[in-house]
């Protein structure tokens, strides 16, 4: 088995858009780590929702518990590796800054009213334009070419330049997928014996077991490639269990709160795109600015909006 390479880690950064003097105690990633941290985009990611909107419960990921269950995974394989580990903590910190209300319903409701508008919507792209532009009263946090590239290419077709951003992409899914199939199971939305026998037979029962022989494959797999990967029976069984999720959990068409999220999230997109008036000012272009709007809203505030404006009186379907 190979030994950790560290010539693979990204040592130092090549920069950001606007210069800056060196910080004289903290590296240029971890100055990252703490704009992130410290920015408003990150404080609304505890009430932004993971899987299930408004649930009965106190133990339910949230898009902040992701990320930080995420981040401990990807800071496991780089340490492994050999890697830098302040780098993968700020991409890790900063790769969701993007997401929409209501998890991946909104994100898919969001894309699909802009389709209708002729543009598109990636919670990925849409992180980026939250550190470049949103944050700081349109400043931007001016973060590092590298963890700014991480965070664009935590999924989708790009590819990340370092290692280190190729580390999220893996524990991205490896989180998310194993925390989701648990909260689902919690939920009662699924139950043991819907899940599929193949990818639970290879990973394991238990969800910290599945990680477990997630994190290790990858550690192992990467060493032995010379690249950050899964074995090939591994990366199988993870992919289909995503599949699974994706069929049965999130585009569940038995939920009917995922189609009242869809619901909230197109009417809100259409009312404040009319209203400019009501919404923050980002933007010259009318629908950049009501997409900057509506996906930076937290689950509470954009059901509080679609009461105010549609419901004078309460929908018992949100409480």
């Amino acid at each position: 088995m190979m030994e950790p390479n560290r010539r693979w880690a990204c040592e130092s950064s090549a920069g950001r858009l606007r210069p800056e003097p060196p910080d004289g105690v903290r590296n240029e990633f971890q100055r990252d780590r703490d704009r992130i941290i410290h920015a408003k985009a990150f404080r609304r990611l505890m009430h932004k929702t993971q899987v299930f909107i408004s649930p009965d419960g106190d133990h339910f990921r949230t898009r902040l518990t992701h990320t930080l269950e995420m981040m401990q995974v990807a800071r496991t394989i780089a340490r492994s590796l050999g890697l830098n580990e302040d780098l993968t903590e700020a991409i890790s910190l900063g790769h969701d800054l993007g997401h929409t209300p209501f998890g991946h319903t909104g994100e898919e409701a969001l894309a699909r009213v802009l389709s209708e508008h002729g543009r598109s919507f990636r919670h990925n792209e849409h992180s980026l334009r939250v550190v470049d532009v949103l944050e700081k009263n349109g400043k931007g946090l001016n973060l590092t070419f590298e963890v700014r590239d991480g965070i664009l290419n935590h999924t989708g077709k790009g590819k990340a330049s370092t290692r280190e951003g190729e580390i999220i992409r893996i524990a991205d899914r490896i989180a998310y997928v194993n925390h989701d199939v648990d909260d689902a199971l919690r939920a009662g939305v699924i139950l043991w014996e819907d899940l599929p026998k193949e990818p639970i037979r290879i990973l394991g029962e238990r969800m910290s077991v599945r990680i477990d022989t997630l994190v290790r494959d990858a550690i192992k797999t990467s060493r032995e490639r010379g690249e950050i990967s899964l074995s090939d029976e591994v990366y199988a069984a993870l992919m289909e269990l995503r599949a699974w999720l994706f069929e049965n959990v999130y585009r569940n068409p038995r939920s009917r709160q995922s189609q009242k999220a869809e619901g909230v999230v197109a009417a809100l997109f259409e009312y404040y795109l009319e209203h400019p008036e009501e919404r923050a000012k980002s933007d010259a272009d009318p629908i950049v600015e009501t997409t900057d709007f509506v996906a930076g809203m937290t689950d509470r505030y954009a059901l509080a909006a679609y009461k105010r404006i549609f419901l004078p009186r309460s929908d018992p379907a949100f409480g």
